[in-house]
């Protein structure tokens, strides 16, 4: 009898516990369905994405999670770049007014980022590497398109320059250089290092919060950490979606957020380019001055192409001081075989006993593969008193520079007359032909020296840049500074 009371307590043990799993799972399954929707690239048959731009669920009001994400692993490679950068995207899409809104923008253009992309398709592997090496989320990648429209030259009403709109004191202070020869932020790789530094700089700052990282990036970090503060006062939420900040930060989040969105879901109407996933080009350490048209002659690329391909140097020479690096249209296993390299920017060594390949590679600051590329080696075998190549650019004796006296393919540019940098302020009214009839200069020169189109329109304000002929000295000798000014009095006179 004892027996039977105790199966009985058993199954009635049993049966209370299988009612209390399904009640547990009933709640649980209504709190998850009480939560806002928040969708994440990564997470499989969402709701959202069945959806298309004009079914998007608004819900601003949607308590938000927080943006420190880990970066996951990078998913197996593509063989086309684009389908690898949307792979590999991992910020949270929140659905709210803002993001929807600039997703039905692009909708409106989806040949937009075909566009774009073939000014990009140069330098963006190398972007893209740059990113996965640091471990920094893919959708930094595409921040250039949401800056600049990937325009290398493109300059903001706040003064920022290139691709990644650095302004002169950030990128000054991310080892950006920039001088008379050369601006750094013009440099697609070199402003991209620099960017990447702030990035992950405003990052820590923000304690690993990427969207407020990104709003600073974009509006200044004071400004971002007075609207947290200002809302912890106010007893209000301090993630981004809730901060007081301008209308272009505001926009500009959404912006890329919804850009990342489409290139991860095409089909929802926008047209994702394909790119090859490998280098289109090759950085090339010249290691001496040289004249972009002793390149092109020795290389066969066109001096134009060249100078499109690396904005960063502003005239037909790179600097003295350097750099020296070139970006070229081809691969480095091509580069390091061609004659244009074998000729002019290899050295020889002549292997000795107990060489190996890695000490020699090291001993000439070469990579091993590198090393092996150069002399089309399969193995990592050398056999004594063999001749290798060297990428040693620095011991080149012949000289790249120009003789403009004897040059038969030159165009000289440069003017020939003294002239004197004078700063003009456009006033309402102005446009560049105005101002170009008020200094007596060609219209398409003051155009030319501004970065700007001989139709474009001025904005009150600007500051234009204007390279007027100086006076000559005087009979007496007059100091220089004199004469500079002279010549800028002189020239402010003319009607």
């Amino acid at each position: 009898m004892a027996l039977l009371h105790l199966k009985y307590f058993l199954l009635l043990y049993i049966f209370i516990s299988l009612q209390g799993c399904q009640t547990t799972k009933k709640e649980s399954q209504q709190n998850q369905d009480d939560q806002p929707k928040i969708f994440n690239h990564f997470e499989p048959n969402l709701s959202y994405q069945e959806k298309t731009s004009e079914q998007l669920d608004v819900s601003p009001t949607a308590a938000l999670p927080s943006s420190k994400v880990s970066i996951p692993a990078s998913e197996p490679t593509s063989d086309d770049l684009w389908q690898h950068i949307a792979n590999n995207l991992s910020l949270v899409f929140q659905t709210n007014k803002q993001t929807t809104a600039r997703v039905k923008w692009y909708l409106k253009q989806p040949e937009y980022l075909e566009t774009v992309n073939r000014r990009a398709a140069p330098y963006l592997y190398h972007i893209v590497k740059r990113v996965e090496k640091q471990n920094l989320p893919m959708e930094l990648a595409l921040l250039p398109f949401v800056e600049s429209d990937f325009r290398p030259t493109v300059r903001s009403s706040e003064h920022a320059v290139g691709i990644w709109q650095l302004v002169g004191a950030t990128a000054y202070h991310f080892g950006v250089q920039s001088d008379q020869w050369y601006d750094g932020r013009q440099d697609i790789l070199a402003s991209t290092d620099a960017a990447l530094a702030y990035l992950s700089y405003l990052h820590k700052r923000f304690n690993g919060n990427w969207l407020h990282a990104l709003a600073a990036y974009n509006s200044g970090e004071g400004r971002v950490k007075k609207a947290i503060k200002d809302n912890k006062k106010r007893g209000k939420k301090t993630d981004y979606w809730s901060l007081s900040l301008p209308k272009e930060t505001a926009d500009y989040i959404p912006k890329l957020l919804a850009l990342s969105y489409l290139v991860r879901h095409p089909e929802k109407g926008f047209k994702r380019p394909k790119l090859v996933n490998k280098p289109l080009t090759t950085e090339f350490n010249v290691g001496q001055q040289f004249e972009f048209s002793v390149i092109a002659n020795l290389s066969g690329i066109g001096r134009s192409q060249l100078h499109k391909l690396n904005p960063g140097y502003l005239k037909n020479q790179s600097s003295p001081n350097g750099p020296h690096t070139l970006l070229l249209p081809m691969e480095q296993q091509t580069i390091l075989q061609s004659k244009l390299f074998r000729n002019n920017f290899a050295g020889q060594y002549t292997v000795q006993k107990d060489d190996t390949l890695y000490s020699i590679a090291r001993r000439f600051s070469m990579s091993v593969e590198a090393l092996k590329k150069l002399n089309n080696k399969a193995s990592n075998l050398i056999k004594v008193g063999e001749q290798l190549h060297l990428n040693k650019p620095q011991t080149i004796q012949k000289s790249l520079l120009v003789d403009y006296k004897i040059s038969p393919y030159l165009e000289q540019n440069e003017p020939t007359i003294p002239t004197v940098a004078v700063d003009y302020q456009v006033k309402p009214g102005d446009s560049i032909w105005r101002i170009s009839r008020l200094y007596d200069v060609p219209h398409k020169d003051v155009a030319m020296w501004n970065k700007l189109n001989a139709t474009s329109v001025l904005k009150p304000g600007t500051i234009l840049t204007l390279h007027l002929p100086q006076a000559e000295p005087t009979k007496h000798n007059a100091p220089a500074s004199e004469t500079i000014l002279s010549g800028i009095e002189s020239s402010l006179k003319k009607p």
